[in-house]
């Protein structure tokens, strides 16, 4: 592993700055999800296309006809965060460069909204997206990707076929936070106190340590190639490797690559270390 860029320092020195006070405090979260609770999930307004369906905002990238590959990408956020510009440019970059058409839903959060329902929806999209007889791959950042690969485990409870490939950033893959200590303090975006009470939200009733919402507990036979993306200062980095090492027991061929001293979905940033990461993406869906 290589040193990290001056750029990349600079980022993550910039995103200790704009962390989220609600990270760190349990009277910050609690106050940030009341008040959450009273904003309904509203359609977005933005400059990409995007279609309902079955009452639920997709964001479209690329020409669905002329492409050979779909991406269905869910975004990150902690499951209480919307898609961002962050998220819509990254959508586009796939697009043009992986000859893919990017589904982007914008899916219900916590705490208004819970697991089950995007389970129901995604499903439902994901089968829209088989249609397309192309190669798909299922990708998501941070809270996405947790989601990514818990619903690459539920696929094997129905009878639609897995995914070409799945490919995820920083994925949030034990919502119990059980795996302590963790290191908040050198995280410049999320904290322990604050995910474990998103996490609840975004449970409900179910267990947090229920594959559907954490991954790590769940059975990881069958599942397609993997490429997961982490940076060492994430608060998240020694659940993703036990993650990996659960994945590779299951004969699963994953690969992790390893971001020094890198922050928490470090490949979505205007940084060289994100740079290299696409090209490691490039490689694996265009590479014969």
């Amino acid at each position: 592993m290589t040193n990290p860029s001056v750029i990349s320092r600079i980022a993550k020195l910039i995103l200790k700055f704009t962390k989220p006070k609600y990270m760190d405090s349990k009277e910050e979260v609690d106050e940030f999800l009341s008040k959450k609770s009273h904003q309904p999930n509203k359609s977005i307004k933005s400059i990409f296309r995007s279609f309902d369906f079955n009452g639920m905002q997709v964001f479209t990238y690329g020409n669905s006809e002329k492409s050979k590959n779909i991406v269905l990408y869910i975004h990150g956020g902690a499951y209480v965060n919307e898609i961002n510009y962050q998220h819509h440019l990254y959508c586009m970059k796939l697009s043009r460069k992986l000859d893919a058409f990017v589904l982007a839903p914008v899916y219900g959060l916590a705490p208004l909204h819970k697991w089950q329902e995007t389970f129901e929806a995604i499903t439902q999209l994901y089968e829209h997206a088989l249609e397309g007889n192309k190669n798909i791959t299922l990708m998501g950042d941070s809270a996405g990707g947790g989601f990514v690969l818990s619903f690459a485990q539920y696929l094997k409870t129905t009878d639609l076929a897995q995914p070409d490939h799945i490919i995820v950033f920083s994925p949030w893959v034990d919502i119990s936070m059980g795996n302590t200590p963790f290191d908040s303090e050198n995280d410049p975006i999320l904290g322990e106190i604050g995910l474990k009470e998103i996490g609840k939200s975004w449970a409900g009733n179910l267990d947090t340590k229920d594959y559907r919402v954490s991954p790590i507990f769940g059975d990881n036979d069958g599942l397609a190639k993997t490429l997961i993306f982490a940076g060492t200062d994430e608060i998240f980095y020694k659940d993703i490797v036990k993650y990996v090492e659960k994945l590779k027991k299951s004969n699963v061929n994953v690969k992790l690559i390893t971001g020094k001293d890198q922050f928490h979905i470090y490949p979505l940033f205007p940084i060289p270390e994100a740079k290299k990461a696409f090209r490691q993406i490039e490689k694996e869906l265009l590479e014969k």
